[in-house]
């Protein structure tokens, strides 16, 4: 089995090296460790990794912002690892869609949970993004063969199964998507319209 890979960052040295070897001992592998938000960003673009570890208070890109970026363009769930509990700082990361929050000092016996936690909600979140983008594709494929049927009706005066038909074989035979399909039918017959 695959070692969860998992980048950390941490304006200090020291703490990034302690959490180093926390998490190899607890059977991680640590693919990068950086001092700042941005490139912690960057990093986890070029790399994506399972986990990002991640402090609050750090230069150029905060970890709460840089955890906002790294959910929206779903990279991987960010937990956060902080000396700070306030009640805004709390309710910036749920709004950025972090996935773990600890505060420090915390012990190794606290990062297991939290991490596995974190994966299992970011696989939970990446399978309902999925099912709605899915779900989005046929509902747009479904407008457009239901339009390019009402063209074949109108222009060839045939009968909405046969259009239906029509549209299917044509995908069959050109090994297209019945979405494509639908819409060069209504790009023909727009261009014939003008």
């Amino acid at each position: 089995m695959e070692r969860t890979r998992i980048i950390v960052a941490d304006d200090e040295a020291i703490v990034r090296t302690d959490l180093k070897e926390m998490l190899t001992s607890l059977g991680y592998l640590v693919i990068g460790d950086v001092g700042d938000g941005q490139s912690a960003v960057n990093l986890a673009r070029e790399l994506k990794p399972d986990v990002v570890l991640m402090d609050i208070k750090m230069p150029d890109l905060d970890g709460i912002a840089a955890a906002k970026i790294l959910t929206e363009e779903h990279i991987a769930p960010v937990v956060l690892l902080t000396a700070y509990s306030q009640k805004e700082l709390v309710d910036r990361a749920r709004e950025a869609g972090v996935v773990g929050y600890l505060v420090k000092p915390f012990r190794e016996s606290d990062l297991l949970p939290a991490i596995e936690i974190a994966l299992a909600r970011f696989k939970e979140f990446s399978a309902i993004h999925q099912e709605v983008s899915d779900l989005q594709y046929a509902l747009e494929t479904r407008k457009l063969v239901e339009r390019a049927k009402g063209i074949l009706m109108d222009t060839q005066g045939l009968d909405e199964q046969v259009s239906f038909r029509k549209i299917q074989k044509m995908s069959m035979n050109t090994r297209k998507s019945m979405k494509e399909v639908a819409e060069a039918i209504i790009l023909a017959h727009q261009a014939t319209k003008q």
